[in-house]
């Protein structure tokens, strides 16, 4: 039977996967607040050595105490179990995995094993795998061959919106080997191998960005071709950026807003008006036109990969904030009542009228 603690596995021959995957496998008992379920099994790569990343804001980064194995991963745990296993639930719940998605770590084996792994997991069923790879390590040839290995869609975690930014977390500000140039360069390339809609970036909300500076990289990434989904940041104990405020809720839920509109191809980033702080005052459409978006409720949904059927799968439930009334992107459709809460949160630019004329 296998265990969590089985500490002498390594990729590719075991992985870790969130806590949210393992009550879906069975591993691990519970139920989500509101009955929320996950529909994708989000594996990750895992070596004793741990990342050699030192993101500061990342649960797995080198800076963070612990073993590799015991550090929590966007707000929880990560168990680890034997792929062989991991196989083995999933062939018996295909009604209810529609996606899996495998996240590398920056380790030098884990460009070989991320394509090991997916075939493994394309050859026992016909369930679309993504890759959330680490552009430091990827080459060009790599991209081609996670393709032949049958991932059908590629994420380049950007996460901040800036250059600046970028530097001062991931890269020179913390000693970590991430360069902003390569990330967005592993980005058109991932594009170029799998094509318009099928690669995109992971941006995280709350890094000391402005409002029209998030917005700006988000339609840089829907001009590309690329799809973009949204985090809002949330501290993880013991790193560097522990004690770091998440983003006020109405800011998450405009940049929500804004990119439902900039990545559905429904509006652009420089047509939005902001003020002289950056923030969003105006999304450039009609009154009754915004209505119809913000009453719809998808914008506020998780943003991630979709399975067969269209519907987003990687719905990740209260992985970047705690359950509750006040949670950041919700796992399934808003109800009229969650409706009339995010209008409240959104602030003036949406949940009060516009300043457009009809």
């Amino acid at each position: 039977m296998p265990t969590e603690d089985a500490h002498n596995f390594e990729s590719p021959h075991a992985v870790r996967m969130s806590l949210a995957a393992a009550m879906t496998l069975g591993y691990k008992k519970g139920l989500f607040y509101r009955n929320a379920r996950l529909y994708c099994i989000n594996l990750l790569l895992t070596y004793r050595q741990g990342c050699a990343a030192k993101c500061a804001y990342c649960g797995l980064s080198s800076h963070r105490r612990g073993t590799y194995e015991g550090k929590s991963f966007i707000r929880v745990p990560w168990p680890m179990y034997p792929v062989d296993d991991i196989l083995e639930r999933i062939s018996e719940r295909q009604e209810r995995v529609k996606r899996i998605c495998i996240s590398m770590i920056t380790h030098k084996r884990a460009v070989q094993d991320t394509k090991d792994v997916c075939r493994r997991l394309r050859s026992a069923f016909d369930i679309p795998v993504s890759l959330l790879i680490s552009p430091s390590i990827v080459g060009y040839d790599d991209l081609v061959d996670f393709k032949a290995a049958g991932a059908d869609k590629i994420g380049v975690a950007i996460d901040t919106a800036t250059p600046d930014l970028f530097d001062r977390f991931r890269g020179s500000g913390v000693g970590g080997p991430h360069k902003w140039d390569r990330y967005w360069q592993c980005l058109t390339e991932a594009l170029s191998v799998f094509g318009e809609g099928h690669a995109g970036s992971h941006f995280m909300v709350g890094m000391g960005e402005t409002e029209e500076q998030m917005c700006a990289a988000l339609q840089r990434v829907r001009d590309a071709g690329g799809r973009t989904h949204l985090f809002s940041f949330f501290p993880e104990p013991d790193s560097k950026m522990a004690g770091h405020e998440p983003p006020p809720l109405d800011q998450y839920r405009r940049i929500q807003l804004a990119r439902y509109l900039i990545d559905g191809g429904l509006f652009r980033a420089d047509k939005f008006g902001y003020d002289g702080k950056g923030r969003i005052r105006d999304f450039g459409l009609l009154p009754r036109e915004l209505d119809e978006v913000v009453d719809s409720g998808a914008p506020f949904r998780t943003s991630g990969c979709e399975g067969y059927d269209g519907q987003v799968a990687c719905n990740r439930p209260f992985a970047n904030s705690r359950p509750g009334p006040l949670m950041r992107n919700y796992p399934f459709p808003p109800i009229r009542e969650d409706v009339l809460r995010i209008r409240e949160q959104l602030g003036s630019a949406a949940g009060e009228g516009l300043e457009r004329e009809e």
